[in-house]
């Protein structure tokens, strides 16, 4: 390998993988591919956030509330039906997700050898992550490199590095709108107002910068497998290659990029606190064989200690805290290479 490529050396170190799987990518390739319709593209529900400010329609106080009330109501329906919805009017500026994206591009084309070395950019050691060291088939393998950044550590950043201030603004305005979203969602379940406020400190959750490089064997492996996410919701934006795939209705459905909007989904511990009314659906990112996608997105985390608890009787799932919920998954993983999940947590 180039030692000033800054591509990761996916083929060479899980050569073993690759070499040795090749029954296994043909039936993968059956199973997971099959359901994929590359010619339609899914739009997701539209909800415009301005209607959670009272900007406009000053004078008629009854007209605000109402359109309040609709928002609510739209994302929550979306929230439940798709698990997942685009917003506008998200209070995040344009200029703010082009520099984040500029910053991303920066440190992503740094050569592998760099990015990858304890103390890249005065980050933690394992904030730099590429492929899946538990993978067992190419099932598992996912065909992407990631910067996994814990809002404690982007003031580990250099002081003058334009990353650490990027970074940081993306993090705030998004820390905001992830709130303010979730307050929304659990109001429309009954759930007290302050519970995110006394749950999601700043220091549990984390920004995310994904890179998906070009891959020669697409049609045989993910650029992030299939998974849920492990929060109570997530802000992505994407760029405009495209990948990002739901599955509805038993069918993988490909996401429609669009620049004017930020993708929010929701986790897992909205659906268990919700007793299951809002879905965390399973996602994925299908890899491209010629061109690199980039995406960045915010996920809203509580505490290790929060403990999550359906909010309506009976309960679908049983009590559990976030620090055994992780445990769990990584014990999941360590084991079986995959994620298991909510279905641990089931009363029945």
């Amino acid at each position: 390998m180039d030692i000033n490529t800054h591509e990761p050396p996916f083929e060479e170190t899980y050569r073993a993988l690759f070499q040795n799987s090749t029954a296994l990518k043909a039936k993968d390739h059956d199973q997971n591919h099959s359901m994929v319709d590359n010619n339609k593209e899914c739009e997701l529900p539209l909800i415009d956030l301005d209607r959670l400010n009272f900007r406009y329609l000053v004078n008629d106080h009854l007209n605000n509330f109402q359109e309040l009330d609709k928002c609510i109501k739209e994302m929550a329906e979306a929230a439940s039906e798709w698990g997942f919805f685009q917003v506008v009017n998200h209070g995040i500026p344009r200029k703010v997700l082009d520099s984040m994206r500029y910053e991303e591009m920066k440190m992503f084309h740094q050569p592998f050898r760099k990015k990858s070395e304890e103390n890249f950019m005065n980050l933690s050691a394992d904030s730099y992550r590429w492929g899946n060291p538990t993978a067992t088939c190419l099932r598992q393998f996912s065909w992407s490199e990631s910067f996994h950044i814990p809002l404690k550590d982007i003031s580990r950043l250099d002081v003058c590095n334009k990353s650490r201030s990027a970074i940081g603004l993306f993090a705030k305005k998004a820390a905001c709108l992830a709130r303010r979203i979730a307050e929304c969602l659990a109001q429309n379940l009954g759930v007290k107002s302050s519970y995110f406020q006394e749950n999601c400190v700043p220091s549990s959750n984390y920004v995310r910068m994904n890179r998906y490089p070009p891959c020669p064997s697409s049609s045989e492996v993910y650029g992030l497998m299939p998974h849920t996410d492990s929060d109570f919701l997530t802000i992505l934006y994407q760029d405009q290659v495209g990948g990002l795939q739901l599955m509805k209705d038993g069918k993988w459905h490909n996401v429609k990029p669009n620049p004017e909007v930020l993708i929010v989904n929701i986790g897992d511990l909205f659906q268990a606190v919700s007793n299951g009314v809002y879905k965390s659906i399973e996602h994925r990112v299908v890899a491209h064989p010629e061109v690199e996608r980039f995406s960045m997105a915010y996920f809203y985390c509580p505490s290790h200690e929060a403990v999550i608890e359906s909010c309506s009787h009976p309960a679908v799932y049983r009590k559990f805290s976030f620090r055994e919920y992780r445990q769990q998954i990584q014990m999941d993983v360590r084991a079986t290479g995959d994620k298991v999940g909510l279905s641990r947590f089931l009363l029945q």
